[in-house]
């Protein structure tokens, strides 16, 4: 038996106006995923619980049949894991954005203007952190224990060793995702619980030490968003995750852009393919993702391709691009996916997405997703298209998210 898993990351939406009352992927243009769904089934998951952030680090857990009341420690602990950066005890990994803070129009003070300081560069963010390290890392009062290291692009890490200095923070610590807070004052969304103050003091500090920085002087000069600071959030400790192989069965592969994906699959077990031309935005080329996994399928027996692009779409608000996005990971990666699995033999196929991220609001929000299931020994449904609704008046429901894979891969 083959496998395949496509994310289409914050796909799920609500009806849009400018869609005539559809949603994104209702409006798209899927015949693929609407053929899986004609010939399968169409449930829906809830891979966000409300008692937990609706973020991409639980979403995806979930997604990948891991209860993440269980197994959740923090988003940037996975993202350690994809950079190989091993966690002891008393260690923590905390999520480093770099930002565009300001004033805005409308506004009462501060706001978040971009969360990815406009898609600043991984050279440029390697040169900002690596100041950080030497200027406000280095100062004796953290005895040698922080790390600040650089990841791709605005998404980077902070690294508390703890065996040099106990970290304050606590499970009660509180941080929040900087693309949540789009075009919003963010006084209230600082770091706050114990160990607060000192990620906003780190905070403060980056900003100050960035506000002349030469790379923001030659942005600023080339019409382009400063890095204005860096932003914290997502701490936590190392996780414990049994193998995907010893949980479930098939030997696992993964192909993303994203660290947090990256990790989520070190710490399962799975290898990691690396597909060219992969960005983790809407730039993405689809059709590489999709050859990769089409001749991976030849090697292990799952394999799991995630692609940020409509998440992204959703977080800029635009509509246009995330019904586009979806209709490339259709076109691109669900056909081709489908055509290899089908030169294997026996095969099944999933397609979810982790949460769902509205336009309206640019931001990651609980809920159930749609997911399509199909192949050997799944028997059709009267449902004959892949989108939010058809989902919504299924009678397949996997209110814990993390069921759906059991049902998935059932030995």
């Amino acid at each position: 038996m083959k496998y395949a898993i496509i994310i289409p990351d914050g796909a799920a939406d609500e009806p849009q106006e400018s869609l005539g009352g559809k949603t994104p992927l209702e409006a798209a243009a899927t015949p693929h995923m609407d053929a899986l769904v004609a010939g399968g089934v169409i449930a829906r998951a809830v891979h966000t619980p409300r008692e937990l952030p609706a973020g991409s680090e639980i979403g995806n857990l979930s997604l990948l049949g891991y209860d993440p009341f269980e197994h959740f420690t923090g988003r940037a602990p996975m993202e350690a894991a994809a950079q190989g950066i091993t966690l002891a005890e008393g260690d923590w990994a905390v999520r480093c954005n770099l930002v565009t803070t300001g004033e805005l129009a409308g506004v009462d003070g501060p706001a978040m203007i971009d969360f990815t300081a406009g898609h600043v560069s991984t050279e440029e963010s390697t040169a900002l952190l690596a100041d950080a390290q030497a200027q406000i890392a280095s100062d004796p009062r953290w005895c040698g224990a922080l790390e600040f290291v650089p990841g791709v692009s605005y998404r980077n890490l902070l690294i508390w060793r703890g065996e040099k200095l106990t970290a304050p923070f606590t499970p009660e610590t509180r941080s929040e995702a900087p693309h949540d807070w789009t075009d919003l004052a963010i006084a209230d969304a600082h770091p706050s619980g114990p160990g607060g103050d000192v990620l906003v003091e780190l905070m403060d500090a980056t900003a100050e030490l960035f506000a002349d920085h030469p790379v923001n002087q030659k942005r600023r000069a080339a019409g382009k968003r400063p890095a204005t600071n860096a932003w914290l959030w997502g701490q936590g400790g190392a996780p414990t995750l049994t193998p995907f192989s010893e949980k479930y069965g098939p030997r696992g592969a993964m192909i993303t852009a994203v660290d947090l994906l990256r990790g989520i699959a070190a710490l399962v077990g799975w290898d990691r393919i690396e597909a060219p031309g992969a960005t983790g935005y809407l730039d993405t080329d689809y059709a590489a993702k999709g050859r990769y996994a089409a001749e991976a399928l030849k090697q292990y027996d799952l394999v799991c391709v995630h692609v940020e692009a409509p998440d992204e779409a959703s977080h800029e608000g635009r509509c246009d691009a995330k019904v586009e996005a979806i209709e490339q990971i259709d076109r691109h990666v669900v056909g081709p996916v489908v055509d290899a699995l089908k030169s294997h033999g026996a095969w099944r196929i999933m397609i979810s997405p982790d949460h769902p991220t509205f336009l309206r609001t640019k931001k990651h929000t609980h809920g159930s997703v749609p997911v399509a299931l199909a192949g050997a020994g799944v028997t059709a449904d009267q449902f004959t298209a892949y989108h939010d609704t058809n989902a919504a008046a299924s009678a397949l429901a996997f209110e814990q998210g993390w069921d759906a894979m059991a049902w998935f891969v059932r030995r």
